[in-house]
């Protein structure tokens, strides 16, 4: 072999062992001590600023987990809804903590993990109503956001059964103000903004009194399409933050009784 070809042949393996060698996402995080988390900040419980504008929420302690677990110090980045995913883009986060919805067309785009939280729909009643569950509203007047996918739900409902009626609104907090003041006597919304509203001390008489049987809107973490290192580790990261109970205490400190299912019927064993 000629000078020429053992050149050739040392700078092929000198390639190899370059690219072999590469380090990816999860060991760029570790590397840099950092771990930048999207996170929305106007979404409570799942995430908002205290009195001090301190970032709070599921999602800020769930990124403050993940970047224990990986050794580092969590960097809450505070990302509007509609910015979540070009934030990932253009490298000022690492990873999405910001309550997305794992759709495919997303998953187009940027790597989507498990389901880390569920946002599931209950039913809130004014407890001078006599409404105890989701079948109890028939007959009552019941209200919702307009335009929403509960509210369309409920409207429909409420044309189903042939009794009681349906008031929409501009705003939750519209529904609930009617709520509390008896214009209504009970709302479907999703789990975490009812009982944002009933803990808020605003809203007096309101309690949630049961689950609607709606579509469950799953959401997940996400990074880089490409990492599948570091998409490995966070599906891991979720499965011991349910086994541990972490999830658990994580759902009854911010949101409050017991956490949804985080699989679907029939689809995982």
């Amino acid at each position: 072999m000629n000078k020429a070809s053992i050149f050739a042949v040392g700078l092929m393996a000198a390639t190899v062992l370059g690219g072999t060698a590469h380090a990816d996402k999860l060991d760029d995080i570790i590397g840099s001590g950092t771990l930048r988390c999207a996170v929305v900040l106007d979404f409570p419980p799942m995430g908002s600023r205290d009195a001090n504008n301190t970032p709070i929420g599921f999602d800020v302690d769930y990124c403050n987990d993940l970047a224990k677990a990986l050794g580092v110090t969590a960097e809450i980045v505070e990302t509007p809804f509609p910015e979540r995913i070009p934030a990932l883009m253009s490298g000022r986060v690492d990873v999405g903590v910001a309550s997305t919805s794992d759709t495919l067309e997303r998953a187009k785009t940027v790597g989507m993990t498990i389901p880390y939280f569920a946002f599931e729909m209950v039913v809130t009643a004014n407890g001078k109503s006599g409404v105890t569950s989701y079948d109890g509203m028939k007959g009552k007047v019941v209200g919702a956001t307009a335009g929403t996918y509960e509210a369309i739900a409920l409207e429909n409902q409420v044309k189903a059964w042939g009794e009681g009626s349906f008031r929409p609104y501009q705003t939750q907090a519209d529904v609930f103000l009617a709520l509390a003041q008896g214009q209504i006597d009970a709302t479907v919304s999703t789990s975490t903004v009812a009982q944002a509203n009933v803990k808020s001390g605003k809203f007096a008489g309101l309690s949630v009194v049961g689950s609607a049987p709606f579509d469950t809107d799953y959401v997940a973490l996400f990074t880089n399409r490409e990492e599948y290192g570091l998409i490995n580790y966070l599906n891991l990261f979720i499965n011991q933050q349910v086994r541990t109970g972490r999830y658990a205490d994580l759902y009854e400190k911010w949101v409050g009784g017991t956490a949804p299912d985080l699989t679907v019927g029939s689809v995982y064993r």
